[in-house]
């Protein structure tokens, strides 16, 4: 049975955010994942999801400076120290909140240098992150993104992604699959779910070509709904959509999966 988590960092934006919360459980759903809760203190967030019923799967480390179009520290000689106070802010937010998966942003590549020193240092920062992590007993998880919607951003196919997995070999390491963004990349959406599906840890959708509700657009998802079945995929699906006008309206094609496939918005 799969299960739905909704990302209140673009459903609900209906709401002021803190409101978001209340609208999700009313929604149904019992997991929750956002991008950046550091406007607010994590004691904030965590008085909302108990209010609430709600869980935290997963939060993004700190971006950086995200109004200069700044994605993340891990890939940026130079940077290290303030990647290392990054993951140490996003640790203390995750053990407030009791998340267990940490998104680790690669960040938007240096022209200045060369990609064989990014990589080094990206490899380097990702081992420091789940070390500290380890310390939690959290995941760290690393997301290909696409460089349309992102230009230059450093890690953009599951390719390049599985390969640092397999350079860093340690077991607090995982993929985070979108499927927006492989498609947007690199298409052949089975072979890659299929190819990396041993890797991966959390996964999140919207539709193509406007991030939106994935019930039209060129990704057939009745299929991947199935071919998760099929794998026997256990973790959580992401709703990481912008809907097309009120999330509670647009929620129909959960509805619909709900009642074709008996999967849901649980938590189990």
């Amino acid at each position: 049975m799969l299960k739905f988590s909704a990302n209140i960092s673009t459903m609900f934006v209906e709401f002021e955010y803190l409101e978001r919360y209340a609208a999700a459980a009313k929604a149904g759903f019992k997991m929750i994942e956002c991008q950046f809760p550091y406007d607010f203190a994590a004691n904030v967030h965590q008085e909302h999801l108990q209010a609430h019923q709600l869980e935290l799967l997963l939060l993004n480390s700190p971006p950086g400076d995200f109004q200069k179009g700044e994605r993340g520290l891990a890939a940026l000689p130079g940077r290290e120290n303030e990647f290392k106070e990054s993951i140490q802010q996003a640790l203390e937010y995750a053990c407030v909140l009791n998340c267990d998966k940490l998104h680790v942003m690669a960040g938007v590549s240096k022209n200045e240098f060369p990609l064989e020193k990014q990589a080094e240092v990206y490899l380097e920062n990702i081992k420091y992150a789940a070390e500290e992590a380890a310390r939690q007993n959290r995941t760290i998880l690393i997301e290909p993104v696409n460089t349309f919607d992102v230009p230059g951003y450093f890690l953009n196919t599951p390719k390049q992604a599985m390969a640092f997995l397999e350079t860093i070999d340690l077991p607090n390491v995982r993929l985070q699959f979108d499927v927006y963004h492989c498609q947007k990349m690199v298409g052949h959406l089975e072979y890659h779910i299929r190819k990396y599906f041993h890797a991966i840890d959390h996964l999140q959708i919207s539709a193509l070509p406007n991030r939106n509700e994935p019930d039209q657009g060129e990704i057939n998802f009745p299929y991947i709904f199935s071919l998760l079945e099929q794998l026997g995929y256990q973790g959580w699906v992401g709703c990481e959509y912008t809907p097309r006008g009120s999330t509670l309206e647009g929620l129909g094609w959960l509805n619909r999966v709900a009642r074709h496939r008996g999967s849901g918005i649980i938590n189990n």
